[in-house]
């Protein structure tokens, strides 16, 4: 990270002093210090709009929004319905596939919705602004692009950039297509800069070299001076890159990963890593993070610290409703109350324990006996085991202890008609579904 010298005219308790110390400060430009501390400025970050949902590796640029908002400056959220269409080399080891204008614009819609659980795009002071460059880049044509922009960048130093040498060196190579990128992005900021008096690009630490380019250009066309700042690339301490579970991106859209998946993904955080992310990505003051450090240390068995870093994300991507009901699930796998629960909650919860299949034919009427039942499914090896079981009080139906022998089963005993979940002992699960 570079460095930079603190002048006596720096307002302390900056945005800048609040990356800093959060520890997603990664790099800034000669001064960008001195302007986020004594000026309210307008800065904007790109996304990309390759899926109609951002997924939690956005929660990064997402909260240095956020927290701009905050200081008093102004936010825009630039979705780049233009260079979506082409693709961002940086990062990459192949060429993206290029999308259709027409699932760009889809994108944008659920892009725009997600954005505003963060952003507030209606406070008079300094409302948050969403910007698409589709808006001037598809618009403008090739020969002026090339006369206005292309001239002030050399190729000998576009191939200089690592991510686009990483790509030459590569066996597929880069198309002239995404090696034309770093134009339109630094084209991005000065048509920002015109338009809004935007002042500051940020992004992760991938983006460096993109984000100088633009700045580089607003210097050169409108003698104005312009400044980059970047957070640093989220790795597991184990080297994984966040936001993936078992390969798995994790959405902020409900419908893509449910809220009790999410919660779940921030409390399996290891301990290595969740102080770092409750400084990230949560609200949570120095104070308050320290004393979650210190009981982690001290009780680490506890997870307190895991479990208030799942509830504040949680919480601020789906809402209180949702954290309760994601808290309430998670307490189920462990004896809790499945009441106010859907099937699709349960459904969640047990996608992973094995499973069979009971006719509903065979739970009309009398239904069909317990013991039976336990044996068909395999939790059990006979009924013999199954009976000492019940006697015995080892045998949950929905997570309500049985212990008569003679219990049969039927179709009120099922979650909205469709499955029920037997437990043997205290964690050994079982999902019958209803066919």
């Amino acid at each position: 990270m570079k460095t930079s010298t603190r002048e006596s005219n720096v307002t302390p308790n900056s945005l800048f002093d609040e990356f800093k110390w959060r520890g997603v400060l990664y790099d800034a430009t000669e001064g960008c210090e001195q302007v986020l501390a004594n000026d309210k400025i307008t800065g904007y970050i790109g996304f990309d709009p390759t899926a109609a949902t951002l997924h939690v590796g956005s929660l990064m640029p997402i909260m240095g929004l956020a927290r701009m908002q905050r200081e008093g400056h102004t936010p825009i959220a630039l979705v780049g319905g233009g260079t979506g269409l082409i693709g961002d080399p940086s990062g990459k080891t192949e060429e993206r596939q290029l999308l259709t204008k027409e699932k760009v614009e889809e994108n944008l819609e659920g892009i725009r919705n997600q954005l505003s659980r963060f952003l507030d795009f209606e406070v008079k002071s300094n409302p948050a602004k969403m910007v698409n460059n589709y808006d001037w880049l598809g618009s403008i044509s090739f020969v002026d692009f090339l006369r206005d922009v292309g001239k002030y960048f050399t190729v000998n130093h576009m191939l200089s950039k690592e991510s686009v040498k990483r790509r030459i060196e590569s066996q597929d190579g880069i198309t002239y297509t995404e090696f034309s990128y770093m134009l339109l992005q630094a084209y991005d900021f000065l048509v920002l800069n015109d338009r809004h008096n935007c002042t500051l690009q940020m992004g992760g630490s991938d983006q460096w070299g993109n984000i100088l380019a633009g700045s580089d250009l607003v210097r050169r066309l409108r003698a104005k001076k312009a400044h980059g700042l970047v957070f640093p690339l989220v790795v597991s301490s184990s080297g994984v890159k966040f936001g993936k579970t078992e390969g798995n991106p994790i959405w902020l859209d409900a419908e893509q990963t449910s809220p009790y998946r999410f919660y779940q993904f921030f409390l399996n955080t290891d301990d290595a890593d969740t102080i770092r992310y409750l400084k990230y990505f949560t609200w949570l003051d120095e104070p308050t993070i320290n004393e979650l450090a210190a009981e982690m240390e001290a009780n680490p068995h506890q997870r307190a610290a895991q479990k208030r870093l799942a509830e504040e994300v949680t919480k601020m991507v789906h809402g209180e409703t949702e954290l309760e009901r994601a808290e309430r699930a998670s307490k189920v796998l462990f004896g809790g109350d499945i009441e106010g629960l859907g099937a699709n909650d349960i459904l969640d919860i047990f996608q992973d324990v094995p499973s069979s299949d009971v006719q509903r034919a065979n739970l009309d009427g009398e239904g069909i006996k317990l013991i039976d039942l336990m044996a068909d499914s395999g939790i059990v090896k006979s009924k013999g085991e199954a009976r000492r079981l019940l006697q015995g009080g080892g045998v949950y139906l929905n997570n309500r202890q049985i212990s008569e022998d003679s219990r049969a089963i039927t179709m009120g005993d099922s979650v909205e008609g469709q499955f029920m979940i037997l437990r043997k002992g205290r964690k050994n699960y079982h999902l019958i579904k209803i066919t």
